[in-house]
């Protein structure tokens, strides 16, 4: 269905707040990861005997550092396991009261062998595997996964004109809701040029351009995908203002602005893509520019909440990210040598980060 360009509506904000239906719709990943810990790994078993770092955890269940902490970040926000001493996984791992009694293998209140009856649904059977190989579904070219992010080397759909245009209006779903709490959160004052980085539908930049009649904008996104941009711009009336721009945001050289925007674009990475793309973003910042990770944000404990620690394992599945703490991202800004400004929310659990280039 083409979208009607006759009226130029301005973007609006929701009366009221979808997070809960995004809960319900990411739940099923906490329960194939709590039958994987338990029926495919033995997790509760392995601490019951001896409590140990995540490190050590991680080498008995054969696990690559991403899928290890989707696990058991995932198994500290359900308040089944507990985790002494330092923060980020260097602490020691021991069974909560409540998983020591119900969920030691053996005990007189084990309800273990309960959950484990899903050990064989498919929807488990493909997390282990996943959990196993650290690899999105659809890296082997079979469905989709990494399928819809794009990276030189792997088929994309995002190459592809129906599903990537599927794919950038799903996003936009979230991305109406949240675009104007970010334009308010995190404001542009002085700027003239903002670059938008895998910026899909152009939505975030268009909160921007609505709200700062002075300022221009550049989508950089994939050619397919840019066409579903250029009819949302013309939609609502910021055409004249808003440059589609094809790239690719690993490899392309970045046109210099006054603000960069990453929103929820990191996460679709492993940790040393996003410091590369960081990187690449605070070069292209003019003078006291503004880098913006607009993203979720687990505790800089990676011990929750649940309800990221369960989108960060619905993008451990999908993508070849995961998601990722403050402490995470003010590391990456930091290091890519910009002045790091505390988090602001704005909806369905994201906030804005503000790194400075001073």
């Amino acid at each position: 269905m083409s979208l009607d360009f006759r009226r130029k509506p301005p973007l609006k904000t929701p009366q009221t707040d979808p997070t809960p239906i995004f809960e319900h719709f990411r739940g099923s990943y906490g329960s194939a990861l709590l039958t994987a810990a338990i029926a495919h790994f033995d997790v509760f078993g392995r601490l019951a005997r001896r409590p140990c770092p995540l490190a050590e955890l991680q080498a008995q269940l054969g696990l690559a550092d991403r899928p290890a902490h989707v696990l058991v970040t995932a198994l500290l926000a359900m308040g089944l396991v507990e985790q002494d001493g330092q923060q980020n996984g260097e602490g020691t791992l021991r069974l909560s009261p409540l998983a020591a009694e119900h969920l030691a293998p053996g005990g007189e209140f084990d309800v273990g062998d309960y959950v484990g009856l899903a050990a064989s649904a498919p929807f488990v059977t493909e997390m282990v595997e996943l959990l196993k190989t650290n690899r999105p579904a659809g890296s082997d070219g079979e469905g989709p996964g990494a399928a819809f992010i794009y990276r030189q080397g792997v088929a994309s759909a995002m190459e592809e004109e129906q599903l990537a245009r599927h794919f950038t209006l799903a996003l936009a779903g979230r991305a109406k809701n949240v675009a104007p709490h970010l334009a308010a959160a995190a404001p542009l004052e002085g700027a003239k040029t903002l670059l938008d980085v895998g910026g899909g539908t152009g939505v975030y930049s268009i909160a921007y351009l609505q709200t700062h009649p002075e300022l221009k904008a550049i989508v950089l996104d994939r050619p397919e995908v840019l066409k579903t941009a250029d009819e949302f711009a013309r939609k609502y009336g910021v055409s004249d203002r808003l440059q589609l721009l094809p790239g690719d945001m690993f490899a392309d050289p970045l046109p210099s602005a006054d603000a960069v925007l990453l929103s929820n674009i990191l996460h679709d990475w492993d940790a040393p893509q996003c410091q590369q793309l960081v990187d690449r973003c605070a070069a292209a910042l003019s003078a006291g520019g503004r880098l913006l990770i607009h993203d979720v944000l687990l505790d800089d404990d990676l011990g929750g909440p649940l309800p990221i620690a369960l989108y960060s394992a619905a993008l451990f599945s999908l993508t070849e990210g995961r998601a990722y703490s403050g402490r995470e991202f003010r590391g990456w800004l930091d290091a890519a040598g910009l002045a790091v400004r505390s988090p602001v929310p704005t909806l369905v659990h994201c906030h804005v980060i503000v790194g400075e280039k001073t």
